[in-house]
């Protein structure tokens, strides 16, 4: 595993946890907002998946450069100064009024997120030891939880008395949380950091008979590039494309679920906040417990095999739902999906750190990350066009249905995965898979081949 510490540094993982569930709630508390005052003004499904869609777009087009950029420029300069420019532009959200400005700004506003959602979770493997990254992960999705807890609960709240802008102008604010964040890590990575890694190694005698040399891929002993592809990894390459395929099937609810509470269930837009919060306060405890469960997990393919079943339990929930007679009912089945997130979340983050190499760890979670929203897009889609011919009740059941479906094709795929990962000996327990030599950047191509709410890598 290419981690870079010795020892953890545990106040860079609380700062950067902090930083990033600031961000998230405010992230959530503008796009509860927004999506709470489409559909006042009377807009319908595709107008919603319109605005989604903005908001994941450029995480999907921009990865493999996104990935590339956090890569090779030292963090600090990428997280102020894009926590600067997404603070102007959320000001400037608050106070246009056209469709087509708001959605623009939205989508430029995602472009940011395409870059500092990368940079910040191949920050957080740099920041601790191996044996901690479980812990730290769980504190970095805690925080992500508490975040987008808060969002929905607060745009329910300030919707109803202020309108659009109050919440708006508070998401601006909370990206100065970045800016933070950027000046009082220590952790750094990328541009000079690493060259100033690389001087050390050649300083120190010890180092430099057994330390790695670092060139434009992946640090390797002698200094020969290394790249790692997506498709000569088995078990990620399953898990990546079956969590977008899921995703795909069940991204709909995120579309459905304001129009099935606000008019099926006649629920007010306190109720659909508080609904909404549900799903993340769930993910706090499936969180924690996932990070017990992936401490006895040195087997790859177990975390693997705990992905597809969080997501089938997610899947069930959806499917549940649309059962429910009144709008507090899906609280608990939001508590459970939740927790399934969260679970999903901790196995996927670990996986692609132990398997991954440093040097392209930013790439790897962009492109992943890419994928999931390539999925997270395609069931808006089909959730907003769905919704004009189809009532959200039934609509939901359907989703549901397709996303247990599409697990149970999985099923034998992941564990061939497993097998001929463990064959060829890219399972080693804690370690990344062998790469081969490559010349130049590989990440990123395969996105013709990669959840729900608040899944991965995305803050949407």
């Amino acid at each position: 595993m290419s981690f870079t510490t010795d020892e953890s540094r545990w106040s860079d993982v609380w700062l950067a946890a902090a930083a990033r569930g600031t961000t998230i709630c405010g992230d959530f508390l503008a796009a509860t907002a927004l999506a709470l005052a489409l559909q006042g003004a009377g807009a319908g499904g595709l107008a919603v998946s319109g605005l989604l869609l903005a908001a994941t777009l450029p995480l999907v087009v921009l990865a493999p450069l996104a990935g590339r950029l956090a890569d090779r420029t030292d963090s600090r300069t990428l997280l102020v100064t894009i926590g600067f420019g997404q603070a102007a532009i959320c000001a400037l959200l608050a106070v246009v009024e056209h469709p087509v400005l708001v959605v623009g700004l939205v989508a430029l506003l995602a472009c940011g997120l395409a870059v500092t959602q990368p940079c910040l979770a191949a920050l957080l493997p740099a920041m601790v030891r191996p044996a901690d990254l479980p812990r730290a992960s769980a504190i970095s999705q805690t925080a992500v939880s508490l975040g987008a807890l808060g969002g929905p609960v607060l745009a329910g709240l300030l919707v109803g008395q202020f309108g659009t802008r109050v919440p708006l102008l508070l998401d601006a604010a909370t990206y100065l949380a970045l800016v933070v964040a950027g000046l009082l890590l220590r952790t750094r990575r990328g541009g000079r950091s690493r060259a100033a890694v690389s001087s050390e190694a050649a300083a120190s005698p010890a180092t430099a008979v057994s330390g790695p040399a670092v060139s434009g891929g992946v640090a390797t002993p002698g200094g020969t590039e290394i790249g790692w592809r997506l498709r000569r990894d088995p078990l990620m390459l399953v898990m990546v494309v079956s969590t977008a395929v899921v995703i795909a099937a069940i991204g709909g609810i995120n579309v459905i679920e304001v129009f099935f509470i606000r008019e099926t269930l006649e629920g007010s837009a306190t109720t659909y906040g508080l609904v909404s919060a549900a799903w993340m306060a769930g993910m706090l405890p499936g969180t924690w417990l996932a990070v017990r469960l992936a401490r006895r997990l040195d087997d790859d393919g177990a975390l693997v095999r705990g992905v597809l079943a969080t997501l089938a339990v997610c899947s069930l929930m959806v499917l549940l739902a649309s059962m429910v007679p009144a709008a507090g009912v899906l609280v608990p089945l939001w508590l459970v999906g939740g927790a399934a997130n969260g679970g999903e979340n901790v196995f996927a983050n670990l996986l692609t750190a132990r398997r991954v190499p440093e040097a392209m760890r930013a790439r790897a979670y962009a492109s992943y990350g890419a994928a999931v929203q390539g999925g997270s897009m395609a069931g808006f889609l089909i959730g907003g066009a769905l919704l004009a011919v189809v009532p959200p009740r039934p609509l939901i059941a359907g989703v549901g249905v397709v996303g247990l479906l599409v697990v149970l094709v999985f099923v034998p795929f992941v564990t061939g995965a497993a097998r001929r990962s463990s064959s060829a000996g890219l399972a080693t327990p804690g370690r990344p898979a062998e790469p081969e030599p490559a010349a130049g950047d590989t990440v990123g191509p395969w996105l013709s081949a990669s959840h729900a709410r608040g899944s991965g890598t995305s803050s949407s």
